[in-house]
């Protein structure tokens, strides 16, 4: 039943309606200005012996960097930080946060601490690759987990530890300068795609008059606007009619399987030429006999246990399946199924449809 069920929601994931028109905010965005990356390099305090140890140098030279700052001066080798973590943070400054917005931080460990649960970061500057900052860090992390230990080899640990998060943890002081291009903007595609592309353009312009959309490529659309459309107001609301606008999008065919999982993902445009199809397993049993061997009396031997490997090779008879030209997926799917192919021998199958040049898609493993 349980080979039957994942068959049948393979197929019938093959053969959902994937052309059914999307909103155009589902699969793009405008692009008024990029997201900047950003990251620094902190300090967790307050944590409960699970900071990182003394051979972790940096943290014990950040630390008293630190103390030397404040006026307060540390000899390095009386310092202990098993209450201090070394830490990387970071984020993202996306678009229209002006000075004073807050958002989001990851920190994560980069010494040898065993949690940073209950721990504050302390103040953390936050630049982009350049070294400019443009926000600062500070506040107590929430993990989402705990890591206990008895100190005598016991422990529990419930969801990862070295990693957390500070909501709102991150105050900007310098906003993304600039904005919308005057005249014109972008937007670009999640899944480059020249058909989609085409598409979005020619509902875009089939449903206002006043602009004028161009697909400059498989991933961006440029669209000019008229003067009265420039304005601030009349702006948004284009950008928000645009984005509820719906279309087709295309997909390419392509077979996603993950070997790990047993996960096979194919979509709906995938085909396979006329092909003969037989798979078929071998089972091999290895079988170990425990066989004691006593010596006779008064022979001074000894008692010796030995195994007897017993080895059968059991080859599985062949199910033969003939694929007809332009069959689709859904067709393999079902033959498959009628032969009780399992996950594990579809993924095989396809491996092997592709080396034959029968599989008329791009077949991608994870």
């Amino acid at each position: 039943m349980r080979k039957i069920a994942v068959l049948t929601l393979f197929l019938s994931l093959s053969l959902s309606a994937l052309s059914n028109q999307v909103r155009v905010k589902d699969i793009a965005k405008f692009q008024v200005e990029n997201s900047i990356p950003l990251f620094g390099y902190g300090l967790v305090v307050g944590l409960d012996g699970t900071g990182d140890s003394k051979s972790t140098r940096f943290t014990t030279q950040s630390l008293v960097n630190m103390m030397e700052r404040l006026g307060v001066t540390v000899n390095p080798s009386q310092v202990k930080v098993k209450n201090v973590a070394a830490v990387m943070v970071t984020s993202e400054l996306t678009p229209f946060m002006t000075t004073g917005s807050k958002f989001d931080i990851t920190v994560s460990s980069l010494g040898d601490a065993s949690s940073l649960q209950g721990g504050t970061l302390l103040y953390t500057p936050l630049a982009d690759a350049s070294g400019t900052v443009y926000a600062v860090g500070q506040g107590s992390i929430s993990i989402g987990g705990f890591n206990i230990s008895s100190g005598l080899g016991d422990q529990i640990i419930n969801n990862y530890t070295l990693v957390g998060r500070i909501p709102s943890g991150a105050v900007v002081e310098k906003g993304i300068e600039g904005g919308a291009q005057t005249g014109s903007i972008k937007l670009n595609l999640q899944i480059p795609d020249y058909t989609t592309a085409n598409r979005l353009a020619q509902a875009i312009n089939y449903n206002f008059m006043d602009i004028k959309a161009v697909a400059l490529n498989e991933a961006n659309i440029d669209i000019i606007m008229s003067k009265p459309r420039q304005e601030a107001g009349e702006l948004v609301k284009l950008m928000a009619q645009i984005e509820n606008l719906k279309i087709e999008p295309d997909t390419p065919a392509r077979v996603v399987v993950n070997e790990k999982t047993g996960t096979i993902v194919a979509g709906e445009h995938v085909t396979i030429s006329s092909v003969m199809l037989a798979h078929g397993n071998l089972n091999i049993e290895i079988k170990a006999t425990p066989l004691v061997s006593q010596p006779e009396a008064f022979s001074q031997g000894r008692t010796v246990l030995t195994r007897e490997a017993e080895l059968t090779a059991e080859p599985e008879t062949a199910r033969i399946l003939h694929v007809e030209q332009q069959a689709n997926i859904g067709d393999l799917a079902v033959a498959l199924n009628d032969i009780g192919a399992t996950p594990r021998d579809i993924i095989a199958i396809f491996q092997a449809l592709k080396a034959a040049g029968a599989l008329r898609a791009e077949l991608v493993i994870l």
